[in-house]
């Protein structure tokens, strides 16, 4: 007789304001290894809060659990949700910013050991513990952890819980190519854990990992019939092949209105007299925390109109790098930097540095809680401010309005931020860093977390901008395909050890 671990019975969340549109089923069976797969708002994150009874249920719906041989009965040991929406994952924040702010002493940061050692010795615990070679990070300040063993650390403690299934939101989501093949080696690993069922919530819909056994597409906040990976996977590529003859046909026009557009320098109204030749330029710069070499003499100059991308493994500076350039770090005014021909510390403020800069970053995306209209989170941009607090006029609102029709995100401008799924908000944030027209563009990971087709768009966008005359780009991605074709230069960061 078939165990059904999840019964999901035609579920309508209770809130009006979460509620997906039609009523959703799902039913997974024991054995079974599931991907909630969809395009940016499609309702997969909803949908994991009806399974996790996180959204209660309204009216008729019902929700049925068998987790045996679990011998717990409650839903919230026998389920565990991670949701990884940067490198650190969203319950390890702090340790991000005192890492960069240095604002921490050494021995006041718990270590992995610490956290660990709650957990009585056991099977599974030695078990994990090899698997994941834990026994390599066991003093490490938390965050002195890279990416990958930070994700190691965050399903060790999970699965030290006994849960009878784990559902990751994007665990590959900030990770260099070589993280994410051991990570899905690891999960590959865990599938076979006897008990134990892992559910995968994607975005990339050409990437599912070969230990899924089932599909379940959610289309338009609709959960579709679960079906077998292979089968998915050919329906998928026959469905792309129709799409991108389509998406051709846009990506032309946007490329049209991008170049088209009239060049307005923010320099204008800076106190800062951009260079013709050097946007940037670092020499012999260095950055520790603590006893840990972040970068190291680094050497760099970028040239007006050049288009960089900057890659690294997880853990080699990339984004630190990016917030000396835009002011955001204070060991940066202990540098010798020069931006725009002007050594930094030589009386400009940070405001007439970020007047010329477009910028987007996860941890950005992280850190942006304003509940304001989308329309105007783009437009904070004009004045880079987190927050709107100066009223932009008639005409600066229309070009918030045409960036975000450019970004396939229009017909959001007045739906509050933080009611956007996590892609909508990307995609807002993209536009906020392209609306005053930047004379330099960094963005760190801008399709960090993007479905398929949302990815190619904005691929597309950053390639038309780019033609425009004068404008250079840093850019930092651990897919090489997610690079425009513009790139002119490439600077590679080793990891200090």
């Amino acid at each position: 007789m078939e165990q059904h671990t999840i019964q999901l019975t035609d579920a309508l969340a209770r809130n009006p304001e979460v509620r997906l549109g039609v009523p959703n089923s799902l039913d997974l069976l024991d054995g079974e290894h599931l991907a909630i797969m969809g395009p940016n708002a499609a309702g997969k994150s909803l949908l994991v809060d009806m399974i996790t009874g996180k959204a209660a249920l309204l009216g008729a719906g019902r929700i049925k659990y068998d987790f045996r041989p679990s011998a717990a009965s409650e839903v919230y040991k026998n389920i565990k949700y991670i949701t990884f929406r940067d490198t650190y994952g969203s319950t390890d924040t702090n340790y991000y910013y005192q890492m960069r702010w240095n604002t921490t002493d050494h021995d006041e940061v718990p270590v992995v050991r610490q956290l660990l050692g709650a957990y009585e010795e056991s099977a599974l615990q030695r078990q994990l513990f090899s698997l994941f070679h834990i026994e390599e990070m066991l003093d490490k300040p938390i965050i002195t952890l890279s990416s990958g063993e930070m994700r190691k650390f965050q399903l060790t403690k999970i699965l030290l819980t006994q849960p009878r299934i784990v559902i990751m939101d994007n665990p590959f989501i900030g990770l260099d190519a070589e993280t994410r093949t051991q990570l899905d080696e690891l999960l590959t690993e865990l599938s076979h854990i006897e008990g134990l069922q892992i559910i995968l919530v994607l975005s990339m819909l050409d990437q599912v990992p070969a230990f899924i056994t089932h599909v379940l597409p959610m289309i338009g906040g609709k959960a579709m019939p679960k079906i077998i990976r292979e089968s998915y996977l050919r329906h998928y590529e026959q469905r792309d092949r129709m799409h991108r003859e389509k998406e051709e046909i846009v990506y032309k026009e946007l490329q049209q209105k991008i170049e088209a557009l009239p060049i307005i320098s923010p320099s204008l109204h800076s106190s800062i007299a951009p260079s013709p030749e050097e946007v940037v330029r670092l020499n012999k710069v260095s950055i520790r925390y603590e006893n840990r070499t972040i970068l190291k003499a680094l050497d760099w100059t970028v040239k007006r109109g050049e288009k960089w991308a900057l890659s690294g493994a997880n853990g080699s500076g990339k984004s630190t790098l990016l917030s000396l350039i835009c002011a955001d770090n204070p060991q940066s005014y202990a540098c010798d930097i020069s931006l725009f021909g002007r050594k930094r510390g030589t009386g400009e403020s940070i405001w007439d540095i970020k007047k010329h800069i477009g910028y987007v970053s996860p941890e950005m995306h992280r850190a942006y809680l304003k509940n304001l209209p989308s329309v105007e989170i783009v437009a904070s941009g004009l004045h880079d401010t987190i927050g709107l607090y100066v009223k932009p006029k008639p005409e600066q609102f229309a070009i918030c309005r045409w960036w975000m029709d450019i970004f396939g995100v229009g017909h959001l401008m007045d739906r509050p931020f933080l009611r956007l799924s996590s892609g909508e908000q990307r995609l807002v944030l993209l536009a906020r860093a392209f609306v005053k027209d930047p004379e330099l563009l960094i963005l760190d990971e801008p399709l960090h977390g993007l479905d398929t087709y949302n990815r190619r768009r904005v691929k597309r966008i950053i390639e038309a901008f780019c033609h425009r005359p004068d404008k250079t780009m840093i850019m930092v991605t651990h897919y090489a395909e997610e690079l425009p074709s513009t790139i002119t230069h490439h600077l590679h960061l080793e990891k200090n050890v």
